[in-house]
């Protein structure tokens, strides 16, 4: 091995950690409001009846930052270059972050989630399309396995921190660390790819409309994003939800939802390991997702038919059912690898983002079942609709593994 081909691959894997870091620090703030919700209204001033609806609308406008902040960053990244994404989010999200300690009421702390919310959207889809496009074909999964496997550990670290801090260290901690990456990010360097891509001059680079404008584009895009909707429904409703489903099915002790939450991300952690390492062993990431779609539905089974729920029966629960939704690495690979070069960051950056904002819908879709039927009955119907709906969307899409990224969509 000659060394410009060892300083091409010591390249490689520096842009790996760098971006599994970053996604580390995007995962610990998405999570971090979660986490000292409570703490953090009750210092400034929040009544106990007004914390569940104020908290409502300030998760909403942290989710609508992350709507318009992956239209935005996905556009900038296809247009002006993966890194910008990656340098102007990040720093983005660590001033919000820092911001967010010093806030004295509801609404000031709304609008800095929102800010907060726009930047993390861009954090993800440009350290995956930028793995994509760097790595070789035949191991790149390995790379976006590793950002997703570190990555969600930034979750554990959010609920460790927030338990053993202040809510305003909290936040300071999660600035600085994303402050400090800035700092790592300065060796980092441009995709090929894109360089390529930069160079055509007739082609249209980062237009969103493009993916309406053909059908057959379209609805590849929109399979894209339906097949990440059952994790997406676990982790935002079913273990969000866990004190009022433990109380329908009669559990002995009220279950503790930041907890859930908290071990549902270390089995999505472990998940993306095993679900990159059997997508290279298979060779097919279609077939992989399929597995664990499977596997998901027969864990909210256990999960919903289990009328002896205790708290530690709780905690292994979700980190099985986090552990069977852990293709999110390979639903966002699968994505990025599925469009030319000249919209690859718009897909990668909005799909998992939309996936996020489609919780709105999915929450009405459940509230009106649980009204009909029963909260736990709600859960059986809207799991069933959306595997359904997603492997049917898994189905569609052709097999991208090994398949060459380096093409435009005209």
């Amino acid at each position: 091995m000659d060394s410009q081909t060892q300083s091409n691959k010591r390249n490689v894997i520096f842009l790996v950690i760098v971006a599994a870091l970053g996604y580390f620090v995007d995962i610990y703030d998405l999570v971090l409001f979660s986490v000292v919700r409570l703490k953090s209204f009750s210092d400034i001033g929040i009544s106990p009846e007004q914390m569940r609806t104020e908290g409502e609308y300030v998760i909403n406008m942290q989710m609508f930052g992350l709507l318009l902040g992956g239209l935005l960053w996905g556009i900038i990244g296809d247009k002006f270059g993966r890194i910008k994404v990656l340098f102007g989010s990040i720093l983005m999200y660590s001033v919000a972050n820092i911001a967010n300690g010093f806030a004295t009421d509801v609404h000031s702390y709304a609008m800095i989630r929102f800010v907060a919310g726009i930047g993390l959207a861009g954090e993800l889809g440009a350290g995956i399309t930028l793995v994509t496009e760097t790595m070789d074909k035949e191991k790149r999964g390995y790379g976006t396995m590793v950002v997703a496997g570190i990555g969600l550990l930034g979750a554990a670290a959010a609920a460790t921190i927030g338990k053993h801090f202040t809510w305003q260290t909290s936040y300071f901690v999660g600035g600085g660390m994303g402050l400090l990456l800035l700092l790592l990010r300065v060796g980092t360097f441009e995709s090929g790819m894109f360089k390529n891509a930069e160079q055509s001059k007739s082609v249209s680079k980062g237009n969103f409309f493009m993916l309406f404008s053909d059908r057959k584009r379209f609805l590849k895009y929109l399979a894209c994003i339906c097949l990440g909707l059952p994790l997406w429904f676990i982790v935002g409703i079913l273990v969000t939800q866990s004190p009022e489903i433990g109380k329908a099915l009669g559990a002995k002790e009220v279950l503790n939802a930041g907890t859930g939450i908290m071990y549902t991300y270390f089995g999505i952690a472990i998940g993306d390991v095993v679900c990159g390492f059997l997508a290279q062993l298979l060779k097919s990431r279609k077939k992989t997702v399929l597995i664990f779609q499977g596997l998901s539905v027969f864990t909210v089974i256990l999960y919903l038919t289990n009328n002896n729920l205790t708290e530690s029966s709780f905690i292994l629960i979700c980190l099985v059912m986090g552990f069977a939704v852990g293709y999110w690495a390979t639903f966002v690979t699968i994505a990025a690898e599925q469009f030319g070069t000249n919209i690859r960051s718009t897909v990668t950056t909005t799909a998992p983002n939309f996936v996020r904002g489609a919780l709105i819908p999915i929450t009405l879709a459940f509230e009106f079942f649980v009204h009909q039927y029963n909260i736990v009955t709600a859960g059986f119907i809207m799991m069933g609709i959306l595997t359904l709906v997603a492997m049917i969307s898994v189905a569609s899409l052709k097999e991208s593994f090994n398949k060459d990224l380096d093409y435009l969509e005209e």
